[in-house]
């Protein structure tokens, strides 16, 4: 069979070959997956339990359902107009129709390094070049780095705030800087908010409130440990968002139309508990690497941190850890460098000392 040239571009996730390992031992101590260990919300399940009960499966307007959406708006107080937001499945969602809508053949999108996996993808599959940036070893993009990559092909700069793999939260006036040379060479902005909600003693600041050419991607598989449910929104110019209405039409159609009843209830369920305790676990993976002699930058937010390993490449230290039946991802599955590991601290507390100890020991 012929397949498109686009295939062969398109790797694999390197997440899911660690997913593959994990089937083959026996109760592992997995620190690899990126989903809250926490469950969705009482009242967000009540919710689409009781959409699904009044017969609420059908299509939704593929803009989404007018009752959610407006919760929306009124949760972004007044910033963006019914016609700046749409409702998408997923920050994933987000992304293809953002790629779709603004990237071809040819086109540069300046993206992080590290990233994550689908920033990077996603270009190849619509025939565009990833430029990176690189924001080694503290996590932080330089605006003066990023305008010596900018070309006359450069369409687009992406951004995660809280960021994967890193953890990284940017301030206001870092996104502000970085904001002036996007604005000076006219470069739309993506802004990946998945992990606004977790910051850990500082402020969350949105892309869009320094930068009017942003879109904006947030949604609810993290805060509320929705991973399932591919519920998400974008907001941003109105011509951006009537361009991936126009694609979502053609792909996605809408969201699932019980899990935007339920997005009703999230935007109003706190989550503050939940955050509170991953602060802590935060807390506790960063002392004990350094504790353990791991080079580690702390982070702000998000669930991941970025240990460097310790000897050889990252594949071959956490061929290590499997075989001591620890799960951790390669640095490399997010970057085009292979000197650090990815923890994704979303387990027990007991998991993580687990954790913690193998890899002391393998140190």
């Amino acid at each position: 069979m012929r397949l498109a040239n686009r295939v062969a571009a398109t790797k694999a996730s390197g997440i899911r070959k660690i997913f593959d390992l994990a089937a083959d031992l026996k109760n592992p101590v997995n620190l690899s997956i990126g989903e809250p260990d926490f469950a969705v919300p009482s009242p967000v399940r009540d919710a689409a339990c009781e959409a699904i009960r009044a017969g609420r499966s059908g299509y939704t307007p593929t803009q989404g359902n007018r009752e959610f959406r407006r919760a929306l708006l009124e949760s972004m107080n007044g910033k963006y107009s019914d016609s700046q937001v749409l409702v998408t499945s997923a920050v994933s969602g987000a992304l293809t129709l953002a790629y779709l809508s603004l990237l071809e053949q040819g086109d540069e999108i300046l993206v992080p390094d590290p990233y994550f996996v689908s920033y990077k993808q996603l270009a190849h599959v619509v025939g565009a070049t990833p430029v990176f940036y690189d924001t080694y070893p503290k996590w932080k993009a330089d605006p003066a780095g990023i305008e010596k990559l900018i070309t006359p092909r450069t369409r687009a700069f992406i951004l995660g705030s809280p960021a994967n793999p890193t953890g990284a939260v940017y301030t206001r006036e870092e996104l502000a800087a970085i904001a002036a040379v996007l604005k000076k060479h006219d470069i739309v902005a993506l802004s990946d908010e998945i992990y606004s909600a977790f910051c850990y003693g500082c402020e969350f600041v949105s892309f869009g409130e320094v930068y009017e050419n942003t879109l904006v991607m947030d949604g609810f598989s993290k805060s509320h440990a929705m991973t399932g449910w591919r519920l998400g929104y974008a907001a941003g110019p109105e011509e951006l968002i009537e361009a991936m209405t126009k694609f979502q039409q053609f792909t996605f159609v809408c969201a699932p139309a019980p899990v935007q009843a339920a997005g009703i209830v999230a935007l109003r369920t706190d989550v503050s508990e939940q955050i509170a305790v991953y602060a802590k676990k935060r807390d506790l993976i960063y002392s004990g690497l350094i504790a353990a002699g791991y080079e580690v930058e702390k982070p702000d937010g998000a669930f991941y941190i970025l240990p460097k390993v310790p000897r050889g490449t990252d594949v071959e230290f956490v061929g290590e850890c499997v075989k001591n039946n620890l799960l951790v991802i390669p640095g490399s599955v997010f970057s085009e460098k292979a000197t650090h590991f990815r923890i994704a601290y979303t387990a027990p507390e007991e998991k993580i000392r687990e954790g913690l100890e193998i890899l002391r020991r393998l140190r």
